[in-house]
């Protein structure tokens, strides 16, 4: 009965944090902080993040199907905080620096929105997702975290390596 009571707790916090990181990285994408030098030289670092996510995805992956629970545990925790770092220096970016427009014609220009779109949708669902499957371990509910974990899976890996090719895509186009 405790656990159910914390997973409710959990499931509380994770979804205001689901709803909060969305709305406040939305607000601010408006605001522009003045007289500070663009942070120009993020986005290849913070791609590289994306990449290193999807690595570690992976190694995680294998770790586990070894029967290495704590190296699996630790390379997850790692992927939060890589994440995390992420999003810090994705909003630093775009609060001192104008967006970058996709300069590509013709098809690919079809092929990058595409990319685009279905990234940026499915990097805000991948939010409370990551938390719930995180929160199941740390319950120790192992059945519900796998159950959960085919679907965080997939869609995180997704959101990972499309970041770095939205990055390649668009990087051509950066005015540094």
């Amino acid at each position: 009965m405790a656990s159910i009571s914390k997973e409710k707790r959990f499931n509380s916090i994770i979804t205001v944090i689901s709803i909060v990181i969305p709305v406040v990285v939305a607000l601010l994408f408006t605001v522009k902080i003045p007289n500070v030098e663009p942070l120009s030289f993020l986005p290849p670092i913070y791609a590289t993040i994306n990449g290193l996510t999807a690595v570690f995805l992976l190694f995680a992956v294998w770790a586990i199907k070894q029967g290495r629970e704590k190296l699996h545990q630790n390379t997850m925790t790692l992927n939060v905080a890589l994440s995390l770092l992420f999003l810090i220096m994705y909003i630093a970016y775009h609060m001192t620096s104008d967006s970058t427009s996709y300069g590509g014609e013709g098809f690919i220009k079809y092929v990058y929105y595409f990319i685009l779109i279905t990234h940026i949708i499915l990097s805000i669902a991948i939010v409370p997702l990551v938390l719930r499957t995180y929160a199941k371990a740390y319950l120790k509910d192992f059945d519900g975290h796998r159950a959960l974990a085919k679907y965080t899976f997939p869609i995180w890996l997704y959101v990972a390596v499309t970041g770095v090719i939205v990055y390649l895509m668009i990087s051509p186009y950066y005015i540094h």
